[in-house]
């Protein structure tokens, strides 16, 4: 018996240790109690947070920081979205992080970008226009399209080209209203100087980045 509770007390702090280590670095959430929450999530993006419609947004490996930060967003009502507003209304903060850590975990699956796109997105993604004040897409996003996860920048590399355009323009929409600082005003300012075909353009040459 008193071997027995030496193995636990010698064996509690690594349980703890392992616990912690479990835990998300930017929400602090578990990706396995985010697990379960996850269940109904899958029938917009799918298993494992890889949507197969590309109007819904694949979710897998992006920034847990981001992921937390939009469900936030949601729940108050500052992003507007019939199907996600009452989804994330019944969340709760612990809810949102765990659901963030799942998500940041799981691997996604890569896309496809067309070839004539290249001509006109590359140098806007890797290197922008000066003339048009308009910075490259990679100083944000990575050049494989990763994020940077403690700015909250969100992955973008594998997106759905549908989903991105559809965003993109909406960010251009956004930009003609008065707009709080902070990552929304800046992607706004930026989507307000791309036309329609540079969109489609860059859209389709994230969904193959990897």
């Amino acid at each position: 018996m008193k071997r027995v509770l030496l193995a636990a007390v010698l064996c509690a702090p690594l349980a703890v240790f392992a616990e912690g280590a479990a835990k998300d670095p930017y929400t602090q959430g578990s990706a396995e109690a985010g697990a379960s929450k996850a269940a109904v999530c899958t029938a917009c993006h799918g298993p494992g947070g890889n949507s197969a419609n590309p109007q819904w947004p694949k979710l897998a490996a992006q920034s847990s920081r981001y992921i937390a930060e939009q469900l936030h967003q949601f729940k108050a009502g500052k992003r507007q979205n019939p199907l996600m507003q009452p989804q994330a209304a019944a969340l709760s903060d612990e809810d949102v992080q765990n659901l963030a850590a799942y998500f940041a975990a799981q691997p996604a699956a890569p896309g496809v970008g067309s070839a004539d796109a290249i001509p006109v997105a590359q140098k806007i993604y890797r290197a922008g226009d000066a003339a048009r004040g308009l910075p490259a897409c990679a100083a944000c996003h990575g050049p494989t399209g990763a994020g940077v996860s403690p700015a909250a920048y969100p992955r973008i590399g594998g997106q759905h080209s549908v989903y991105v355009s559809a965003r993109l323009k909406q960010y251009r929409e956004d930009a003609k209203g008065e707009l709080p600082e902070g990552n929304h005003k800046i992607m706004a300012t930026v989507a307000s100087k791309l036309s329609d075909s540079e969109i489609e353009a860059l859209a389709s040459y994230v969904n193959g980045l990897q």
